[in-house]
This record gives C-alpha cells, structure tokens and sequence, in this order.
C-alpha cells in the first residue's frame, strides 16, 4: 500500500485559462508546454486525465496519490486578479479531477500567492471544497515566505490545520548552475534549503506551532546540515534564533522521498525519524524517483516500509478512505 504526496496534475480547466489569455506567459501547443518559468515539456496524459494517472500509478505500484499542480501553474507573476481566477480554475479542476476516483484520489490547493491575503480566503474556500492541503512554491515572485507581509496567510494555515507542501520555484539566476540543468539539479534543493532555514530564523514555525510543512526532494540540505545552522545561531547576531529552535522545527517538517540514492534516503529517516518521511515521486516529469515501491522495499525493513510508504501520509493529511495498491476503488 503506497500513498504518493508529490504528484502531478494539470486540469483542463486550469490549462484552457492559460490558452485563452496570453498573458500568463504560457502557449500550449497540441501536447507541448512552453513558458511559466520552466523548461519546455510534453503534457502527457496522466497530467490530464484521471484514468491515465491511475494507470501511471499502478504501472508504479502507488495506491493512492495527493495531486497538486507543477510550479508553471503557480502563476505568481501575474496580477493578483488573475492570480485568482486561474487558482479558482485549477482548484476546480482538481476537485472534478479526483472525484473520478475519491478513494484514490485528493488535491492540493493552489494559491495567489502574490496576495498573501486573498490565499488565506482561497485556502479556506479549498478546504471547504475538499483540499487535503496546499501547495505553494518556495519564492513569490522574488518575495520570500518569510516575509512579513506572509504572515496573514500563515495565520490562515495554522488555523485550517492541513499540511503546506512547499515546492521550490522559481530558483533566482546563478551563472553557475548553467548549463547543466543544475538549475534543477542543484538549484532546486538550495531553493528547499534556503525557505525552510528563513521560516526557522523568521520564527514562523515557533509562533505557528499548529503549523505542518511538507519538504521536497528530500528536504533540500536541511537534513544533513542544520548542525551548522544551530551552530551559527550560537556565534551570530544576525539570526534572531537559538540553536533550539532550530532542532524543534524537525518536530513541524516532514521530507518525501526523493533523494535518487537509498543511502540519503536511509539516511534522512534516521535523522528526522521515520514518522517524518512521506512516499514522493514527483510523477509523470522526468526528474521523478523511479521504481518506487521497489526503493521503499530496498531501502527499509517493516514497520519502516509501512509509514513511509503510506501511514504517515494518511495521518498527516488525514486521508480516510483512501486506499491502498492493489485495492479496489470505494468511490
């Protein structure tokens, strides 16, 4: 039994605004994506179409997934008007999307960001629509979540008591991660690091101790390297913190699974505890963990094998009902 968290829609009702309207930034032409701040790539069925998603993960012995939209449909550079319409569009495709098959099937609310108080009011209209959560990325459009100004929202997310899975977008340039597609490679798990050390020497996570934070790609560096930030909130006036606040964050974070090596990944259950690590595949893109029911069963004995692959899933998004590989759908 296998829950995914960190898996991929793009609802035609989301993607229809994006054709209709150029000023997303974004053309879509038959089956190819090019703009929103991504390199181009192919729209496959299984971004779009229920049954070719539920195909993909039984092809990947996955039960049941959590769906949120890609970074290009964060959709941040936008105005705040439009910001919201497409999140309205991509909230409702994800809800028709899942309810094809509701006990294999839950989504992640996607928010205007960019107005940090019109996501609190659409995160609290999603989850009254049946959101298991949210997805938001890791910058705002150069803002960082951090800031002040985000402080509303994380009010709104403590208070609607579901996880908030921090995706990262968009990595700011650095000459030195071209031209390898270490935007990505590197890029990527620095944009994970750098937001979740900010919440922590902000204090978001320390007033917000309701709060649930859900890291990709393994949590970045954070896991292998917060010993140097507790050390430096020991030796530096510029972070407002103690080193305590920095290891009692461990006890909000959660990380999934997507290291591409089994010694990282026996190595990040070790150091957060296994109760912190959820199954992610970041399927159907090309970047995503391969064979994964064949790693979680390498890499971990029971009950390990168990909560990574689906409990602790189930208990932090709350997900009743939903089942398992293999099982037959009760919706």
């Amino acid at each position: 039994m296998l829950i995914d968290i960190h898996n991929h829609v793009m609802p035609d009702e989301a993607l229809g605004v994006l054709q209709r309207d150029p000023g997303y930034g974004v053309t879509i032409e038959g089956d190819r994506w090019t703009g929103g701040h991504h390199v181009p790539f192919t729209i496959t069925a299984s971004f779009r179409d229920p049954d070719a998603k539920l195909a993909e993960m039984g092809a990947n012995g996955i039960g049941s997934a959590v769906v949120s939209c890609p970074p290009p449909m964060f959709c941040y550079h936008v105005s705040s008007d439009a910001g919201a319409v497409f999140c309205e569009a991509a909230n409702d495709g994800m809800a028709r999307f899942c309810a094809a098959s509701p006990g294999r099937l839950r989504w992640l609310a996607n928010l205007p960001m960019q107005d940090p108080a019109r996501a609190a009011e659409c995160y609290r209209a999603a989850a009254g629509q049946g959101a298991a959560g949210a997805a938001v990325g890791t910058s705002i459009a150069g803002r960082r979540l951090d800031e002040p100004s985000f402080e509303e929202f994380w009010d709104t997310a403590a208070a609607v008591g579901r996880p908030v899975l921090i995706h990262p977008a968009f990595n700011e340039p650095h000459a030195g991660l071209e031209p390898y597609y270490l935007q990505n490679v590197l890029g990527n798990p620095l944009e994970t690091t750098l937001t979740l050390e900010r919440l922590i020497c902000a204090g978001v996570l320390t007033r917000h101790q309701e709060l649930r934070v859900v890291a990709l790609h393994g949590g970045g560096y954070l896991p292998y390297q917060a010993g140097r930030l507790a050390h430096a909130c020991g030796v530096r006036p510029e972070i407002p913190v103690g080193a305590d606040d920095v290891w009692r964050a461990f006890d909000q974070l959660y990380f999934d699974t997507i290291t591409h090596d089994l010694a990282a990944l026996r190595y990040l259950a070790q150091r957060v505890g296994a109760g912190h690590v959820l199954l992610g595949t970041d399927l159907p893109f090309d970047m995503a963990m391969q064979a994964p029911a064949a790693a979680l069963a390498e890499a971990f004995g029971e009950p390990d094998r168990s909560r990574i692959g689906a409990a602790n899933a189930a208990r932090l998004f709350g997900l009743d009902g939903m089942l398992g590989a293999g099982g037959a759908d009760s919706g």
